[in-house]
């Protein structure tokens, strides 16, 4: 049972220390400062050469106890650890930056004093000579990762892209964030710089609009040619089918008889009908003869029994002589 429990602790120790150097593997340098005069400050705004680690993983990991180095003499494996140790700059602990999230960074200020503050280690960074920059675990044995840093000008970085290393330019640095990220000037820009009185615009401005006239005359004559298609195809289907010539005079023949027939009864028919109304309507407004048997007859008078003219003919003596004078007979009762 003592055996057993030995066994499992060593078995345990020795899987913790596999994730811990697994991890710190994840642990690389990702950009590197060595004149800083325009870049970022720190804490006490003094403008200090910088490096940059990042986390390559998709977990946290914790760099603190981990060790930097300037110094090629560590490379040396017959060196002893606290001799090795001796020679370089630890991260310190205490403070929450250390713990790097996924794919996140982490900066740390050089040619400064451990007492300055928890990111600021003695490591020197020179301004205008090639320097080495190795990353070690905490056991001060493991090499983690190294780059070899040429000569920068002012604000100029080392940075990684991928598994390459540039030179990045003033306005292209990016520290604490990922280093594909370039400054550039922006479309509208480089548009104005490219043709700054405005032509280009102009021409492409007019073929914009040149180009949707031309689409919108494709689409409406293309719409054109299908509706007249369709509207001969309808006029096509309504047409009538024309029958042989005595087959249809035989059909207009009896159809015009048969119409004639139609006419002449409606005629007739119209006509009883308003002979019937008119007898109904005189009935109604009575205006029938009324026979009494009484024969009236209006006078006239002729004047043939006027006593002043037969008296003034007495009178004068005329008595006519012509044939064509009226006789008056002698009539015994007028006096």
């Amino acid at each position: 049972m003592y055996r057993f429990r030995i066994l499992l602790g060593a078995l345990l120790l020795t899987s913790q220390t596999a994730v811990f150097g697994q991890g710190a593997k994840n642990i690389v340098i990702n950009e590197v400062m060595t004149n800083n005069t325009q870049s970022i400050v720190d804490e006490f705004g003094r403008r200090l050469p910088w490096i940059e680690l990042e986390n390559t993983s998709f977990t946290t990991y914790n760099v603190r106890g981990m060790y930097i180095t300037t110094d090629r003499s560590v490379l040396d494996k017959q060196m002893s650890a606290p001799e090795r140790i001796s020679r370089m700059s630890i991260i310190p602990s205490g403070d929450d930056r250390t713990a790097i999230g996924a794919r996140k960074h982490l900066l740390v200020f050089c040619n400064a004093k451990p007492v300055d503050g928890k990111m600021h280690l003695s490591v020197t960074l020179p301004l205008s000579e090639p320097v080495w920059i190795a990353l070690y675990n905490g056991n001060g044995v493991e090499l983690i990762d190294s780059v070899t840093v040429p000569p920068l000008a002012a604000d100029e970085s080392f940075a990684r892209t991928g598994k390459l290393w540039q030179v990045k330019t003033v306005d292209c640095v990016t520290p604490g964030i990922e280093n594909f990220i370039e400054a550039s000037e922006s479309k509208i820009e480089k548009f104005k710089r490219q043709d700054p009185h405005g032509f280009a615009m102009a021409i492409m401005a007019m073929g914009i609009v040149f180009f949707c006239l031309a689409l919108l005359w494709v689409f409406f004559t293309l719409f054109g040619s299908v509706m007249r298609k369709i509207e001969a195809n309808k006029r096509q289907s309504q047409k009538p089918v024309l029958k042989p010539v005595s087959t249809a005079r035989e059909q207009g023949q009896r159809t015009g008889s048969k119409q004639a027939d139609a006419a002449t009864k409606a005629l007739d028919m119209d006509l009883y009908m308003a002979v019937i109304g008119m007898a109904l309507k005189q009935y109604e407004d009575d205006v029938h003869d009324v026979e009494s048997g009484v024969i009236t007859i209006k006078p006239k008078d002729t004047e043939w029994d006027d006593e002043y003219s037969q008296m003034t003919q007495f009178r004068e003596g005329i008595i006519p002589s012509s044939p064509k004078a009226p006789s008056i007979p002698k009539n015994p009762e007028i006096k």
